[in-house]
This record gives C-alpha cells, sequence and structure tokens, in this order.
C-alpha cells in the first residue's frame, strides 16, 4: 500500500512534532484541531522548528517548501482522503474514541488509523471502529522532530499488514522503530520511564532531593539530555498525569499511581511550559528562568 496523503489529529506538541516530520520526508499533510487558534499557533510552531533544522542543513528543502505541504483545517472532513491517520489528541480514552466513531465514517476503507497515545491499550480506542484490523499504535517522543524513536504497538486484532505498513512510514520519516507486541498500558519503554519519574516527584514530595538537583543528577549520571521534571514540563503536567491515571487505572500497580503532590500542582493550573509554570517558571518565550514556588 503506497501512502501519499496523512492526516493528523491534533496541532499540538506531538500532533504538530508529527506533521512536522511528515512534511519534511515529502508527505502531503492535513493537520487538525479544534478552533482556528490552536491551528495557526500548531503551524507557526512547525514553522519555527523546520526553519531551525533548516538553517542548521539538517533537512532538505527550504522552509515554504516544506510548509506549503501542510494545510490547517478544523473539519474532520479534511480526512476523506487520507491514507493513514496520526492522531495525537488528549490523552483521554472517551474523547479518543469520540474521535475515532467519527472519523471512521469519513475515510475510505483502506486507511489506516495511528493512536500516539502514551499508555492507554490500542484495542480499547480501536473499539470504537469498524477496522480494528488497519488500528495500530505509533507512539513518538517529544519533541517529535528530535527524538528518532517510534514504538509500533500491535493491538489485540491489529494485522501483521498494518504493523509492516506502520513500520515502514515511521522509518520514512527518519525514525527507527520498536516492536510492541502485546497491547500493555504504558506499552514497553513507559512502563520503565514512568516508575522513575513518578518515584522522582515521590521524592521531592518527601524532602529528599530537590527538582533542580534530581535533574541534574539524572543528566549528568544517566546521560539524559533532560531531568524528569524540565521533561515533564515540556510534555504537560496533565499530560503525564493521564498516562500515568491509564496505566494505574489498567494494573492496579502502585507504582503507577500519580503522587499528591503532582495532583495539586495540575489542580493550581501548573501544567508545564503551556502555562508558563510547572516544575520551573519560564518566559513568554518558553525558556526556563528559575525554579517554580
Amino acid at each position: 500500500m503506497e501512502i501519499r496523503k496523512i492526516f493528523v489529529a491534533g496541532a499540538g506538541l506531538m500532533g504538530g512534532g508529527i506533521a512536522q516530520v511528515c512534511a519534511q520526508a515529502g508527505y502531503d499533510v492535513v493537520m487538525r484541531d479544534l478552533t482556528d487558534e490552536i491551528v495557526e499557533k500548531g503551524l507557526s510552531a512547525v514553522r519555527w522548528s523546520v526553519g531551525k533544522l533548516v538553517e542548521k542543513g539538517r533537512v532538505q528543502g527550504t522552509i515554504n517548501e516544506i510548509m506549503d505541504r501542510i494545510k490547517g483545517t478544523t473539519e474532520l472532513s479534511d480526512a476523506g482522503n487520507a491514507d493513514f491517520v496520526f492522531e495525537a489528541i488528549i490523552e483521554d480514552l472517551e474523547a479518543k474514541r469520540a474521535m475515532y466513531s467519527e472519523i471512521d465514517k469519513i475515510c475510505p476503507p483502506h486507511t489506516i488509523f495511528a493512536t500516539n497515545t502514551s499508555a492507554i491499550p490500542i484495542t480499547n480506542i480501536a473499539e470504537a471502529t469498524q477496522r480494528a484490523s488497519k488500528f495500530v499504535g505509533t507512539h513518538f517522543f517529544s519533541p517529535v522532530p528530535m527524538m528518532k524513536i517510534v514504538e509500533i504497538v500491535k493491538g489485540l486484532l491489529t494485522s501483521n499488514q498494518t504493523m509492516e505498513i506502520a513500520e515502514h512510514l515511521c522509518q520514512s520519516l527518519d525514525k527507527d522503530t520498536i516492536r510492541v507486541n502485546r497491547d500493555v498500558a504504558g506499552f514497553a519503554l513507559n512502563r520503565i520511564n514512568f516508575p522513575s519519574t513518578i518515584e522522582a516527584i515521590r521524592l521531592v514530595e518527601a524532602g529528599v532531593a530537590s527538582v533542580e538537583d534530581i535533574d541534574k543528577g539524572m543528566r549528568l549520571g544517566f546521560g539524559r539530555p533532560m531531568g524528569p521534571f524540565e521533561t515533564s514540563d515540556m510534555a504537560g503536567l496533565d499530560v503525564g498525569f493521564n498516562a500515568y491515571s491509564a496505566v494505574y487505572k489498567e494494573t492496579q500497580d502502585e507504582k503507577f499511581h500519580p503522587p499528591m503532590l503532582l495532583q495539586r500542582k495540575i489542580k493550581i493550573g501548573h501544567l508545564g511550559r503551556k502555562t508558563g509554570i510547572g516544575w520551573y517558571r519560564y518566559n513568554e518565550k518558553g525558556k526556563k528562568i528559575g525554579l517554580a514556588d
């Protein structure tokens, strides 16, 4: 099956990043979100990111050539001629199921659906459609243009052909892939990563170490480009909370239970870079300027 047209549901950090790497690879992309404002903000973020990569000689083509391959929209109906759909909306099962229930009626039978969920079992989302065999998980990591890995996740009814098509497509985006052969909440890499981030929050909560020292220690001691709190701020504390909650709901394993400190941060609106404050404070350009109170 030849993939030519790609529809990306979601124009935020992950959706915009997926749309960007698809356009950079030469695909025609439609990127959709709920409002014109969100779509325009997403397109602006993609243009800035593409500009940085063009400036450094890391992608081929000009900014305009790449951006001309991306069309913004608020209409799900624009998915009508898509060969492949990447979904990167809010990390909420019912929201994803509702969107897929609609788009399933719009897309032609050959269209493959791929969810970028970081934690929700693929099969649970695919149940909202009539094409479970053509439904797959493609878990990108943030920031998408920089992170090389994508998990290709097999739902209970995902066909081998769908797995192969999704894998080849992601590899054409200059990504490396790993296969997750059982549809468990959190898949493979986040089943390893989530407990370490949760434990980092618990250590801060208990006064064992500071946010800054844990981030510094993880960067220098384990070679990570960002510490767990810096990563959490970039992705969004609410996104992390929803992902941890999804795995905890599925497993009932206490190591995935969101710590109370994280819940309180979310309750007061400290969601990370997007709100200007999370574990750290940020200026209007998203640059870290200090520790949050």
